[in-house]
């Protein structure tokens, strides 16, 4: 079939996606689908979508194109602020945007009316994660600029924690959100329809029964893919952790030391290496590097130990000696699933009811 590649089962991110949607549902929150660590594959957006996701969301307005130009029918969220260079294709391709900068709501307003079109901005709070976001203080006054634009409509509040420095959603914050959601509408009138709380990492906040208060919706992207919180890493109950698998193949296998010799500087990517001397062992290269996956991220199965890697191989002690061309499978955390993705060199393979079939060319170039 080939290698590298991303063996990609559909029915395993339904499960996790329809699973995440019922759990959620009971609770007064829908689910946003994130497609950006799967660059847009309308495959995976329909899966979502079939599962009961509420709309799609994706960063790059780029993945957004991809997902309509493949007919894929949903409500679609650009969740990065737009870049003033593409506001034209931003209220042609998405319905939302978080935004936090007026300068930027104020040239999707002109853009919107040059094609008559209605687009519906959700402004982004800064809650202590220090990535985007509008301070709290300053929320009301943006708010009142936004709703006076044309062609604009305010669609609600959101914040993002857990990416940037680790903040983790809790009682506090969230009830934060939900004070800011209610004094706008105190102030505006009930003018807020979507009060977005965050991303998987609210999950193990929104599931141990805590009180939710305004927040209506999740955005939730690693959950579903890869079955896991990314606040510990931990598998999620009754979801699969391995809807998606990394296939690498040998292209060498060799008894070499275990440590190098001659005058050691850093590597090729700046790493002094620190290495124990246990004599030779059994070592093995794949064809994969730094190019296509985060080293860091991969969890390779039991006999495997991953030794180091450079751009295209990725170097194991394999306990024996392997045959060349022996397939290697590895489990991804999302670091090492986004660099894959990304790769053009790495196949993306679609598993469904037992069928195989290949990823189109536009979802496998970036």
């Amino acid at each position: 079939m080939g290698a590298p590649r991303l063996e990609i089962d559909l029915d395993k991110i339904y499960h996790n996606a329809r699973t995440l949607v019922e759990r959620l549902v009971v609770r007064g929150i829908s689910v946003t689908g994130v497609t950006k660590a799967s660059l847009g594959c309308p495959a995976i957006a329909t899966a979502m979508l079939r599962a009961g996701v509420l709309g799609l969301g994706d960063s790059r307005i780029e993945n957004i194109e991809v997902m309509r130009d493949a007919q894929v029918a949903a409500p679609m969220t650009l969740i990065r602020s737009p870049m003033l260079s593409q506001v034209e294709r931003v209220v042609k391709q998405a319905d939302i945007s978080f935004n936090t900068e007026l300068d930027v709501i104020s040239q999707l307003s002109s853009a919107a009316q040059k094609v008559k079109r209605i687009h519906g901005v959700v402004l982004m709070v800064e809650l202590g994660d220090l990535r985007e976001g509008i301070m709290p203080g300053c929320l009301e006054s943006v708010v009142r600029e936004t709703i006076r634009l044309p062609n604009i409509v305010l669609k609600g509040i959101g914040t993002n924690l857990a990416c940037r420095c680790g903040v983790s959603p809790d009682a506090n914050n969230m009830a934060e959100l939900s004070a800011l959601a209610n004094s706008i509408d105190a102030t505006f009138g009930p003018i807020l329809s979507i009060v977005s709380g965050g991303n998987s990492a609210n999950l193990e906040w929104v599931l141990s029964g805590a009180e939710t208060g305004r927040i209506n919706n999740l955005r939730l992207g690693e959950s579903i893919l890869l079955g896991c919180e990314p606040m510990h890493r931990q598998a999620i109950d009754g979801l699969y952790t391995d809807a998606i698998t990394l296939i690498a193949e040998v292209i060498e296998s060799k008894l070499k030391p275990s440590q190098p010799w001659g005058e050691v500087g850093q590597s090729a990517f700046g790493v002094m290496p620190s290495v124990t001397n246990r004599g030779n062992i059994f070592q093995a290269i794949l064809a994969i590097g730094h190019q296509d996956i985060d080293p860091n991220g991969l969890q390779s199965p039991t006999g495997i130990e991953i030794l180091g890697a450079s751009s295209d191989h990725l170097i194991v002690e394999s306990g024996r000696c392997l045959p060349v061309g022996t397939e290697i499978s590895f489990q991804l955390n999302y670091s090492a699933l986004m660099r894959a993705m990304t790769s053009p060199f790495v196949t993306k393979v679609k598993k469904s009811r037992g069928h195989h079939m290949h990823v189109s060319d536009s979802y496998d170039k970036p």
